[in-house]
């Protein structure tokens, strides 16, 4: 196992005035065994970041350490990292037990160790049933327990993710979800995870870094970047629905804008008034989206109640109140917390 630390990671491409940088000084350190995901929109340079790290992509500024070592220029085989794809990335014509022992097959590890350590993956991933079955044989969710398997008996310092769950429905993502934590607490590796999920960054990370065009937005506990965001982007990214992100409330002072979470918001006999637009049912609980006029025009606001209140019906009228200590405050030109 090993620390990484990222040092101030810049990538461009091109040179001169028609470069174009698309990841700006990204600066983390990640504990040894720590499990920590990076999470953004399509295009936001995550997973150019975690290709950095693997050491498929070129750093141009900046430096990356992986066991106490700057590995910018090692080749990804020297960098002691194990990688799991999107999409799997297995061989069709080998059997599950091939394609987890063939990385090691070349590394002329013993036969005798091989087996050793594919039996244990597969025991861990409970695939011992599946060992002799060909890929084909397999659905999507015990391929991808596959890969993960190739990686585990690698025995590697680090564990790299790329957006492994985006090829599985719903359901088997919530169970895959469950695999890969019951997997870091049995191996206690220091892992990088990267997706553009907020449920599988929550739910996954023990920290996470949330990227925005290039530019690290924060990095923090799940927690942390739930009820703290750092900033209006991971303000309105993370969380479902996202904060309410209010440039005209009350009281607020010029060039202020006031968050609040859509379960921070109290039906109340008086309040902001709004009209209702639309209301989502969702089991125990639903979304009210309404429309708040005020004097220079009019925002929408998202309130989420329990399924115990009454369901308001559209075009009528609900008072809410913001709870005082659940308020947000963020500067209108940096997008920054106040």
């Amino acid at each position: 196992m090993a620390a990484i630390q990222l040092k101030n990671v810049i990538k461009r491409y091109g040179s001169g005035k028609t470069a174009n940088q698309v990841i700006h000084g990204v600066n983390a350190d990640i504990a040894d065994g720590e499990f920590v995901v990076i999470v953004g929109p399509s295009g936001c340079g995550k997973s150019t970041l975690l290709r950095m790290v693997a050491g498929l992509e070129e750093i141009s500024s900046g430096e990356v350490w992986i066991g106490g070592r700057v590995v910018n220029n090692l080749e990804p085989a020297e960098r002691d990292i194990a990688m799991v794809f999107q999409n799997y990335a297995l061989y069709p014509h080998m059997s599950v037990f091939d394609n987890m022992a063939y990385g090691l097959k070349i590394a002329k590890v013993p036969l005798a160790d091989i087996k050793l350590r594919v039996d244990k993956a597969a025991k861990i991933l409970e695939l011992g049933p599946y060992l002799a079955r060909k890929p084909r044989e397999l659905s999507g969710g015990q391929r991808q327990r596959v890969a993960m398997g190739r990686a585990i008996v690698r025995q590697p310092q680090v564990f790299l993710f790329d957006e492994p769950l985006s090829n599985l429905d719903a359901k088997l993502r919530a169970q895959t979800r469950l695999e890969i934590q019951k997997l870091h607490r049995e191996l206690g590796i220091t892992s990088l995870f990267v997706t553009h999920d907020q449920v599988e960054a929550m739910t996954l990370a023990q920290r996470m870094i949330v990227m925005n065009a290039g530019v690290m937005e924060q990095f923090g506990t799940p927690e942390e970047v739930y009820t703290r965001p750092a900033t209006t982007f991971v303000a309105s990214f993370i969380g479902s629905p996202p904060m309410n992100l209010l440039h005209k409330a009350p009281d607020a002072k010029p060039g202020t804008i006031v968050g609040i979470r859509p379960e921070h918001l109290d039906i109340s006999p008086t309040g902001w008034s709004l009209r209702v637009e639309a209301v989502e049912m969702l089991g125990a609980e639903r979304l009210v989206y309404g429309r708040w006029a005020h004097g220079s025009g009019d925002e929408t606001v998202i309130l989420r109640t329990e399924e115990s209140h009454a369901v308001p019906t559209l075009g009528s009228t609900v008072h809410v109140t913001p709870r005082p200590d659940r308020l947000h405050l963020f500067d209108a030109s940096s997008g920054k917390r106040l």
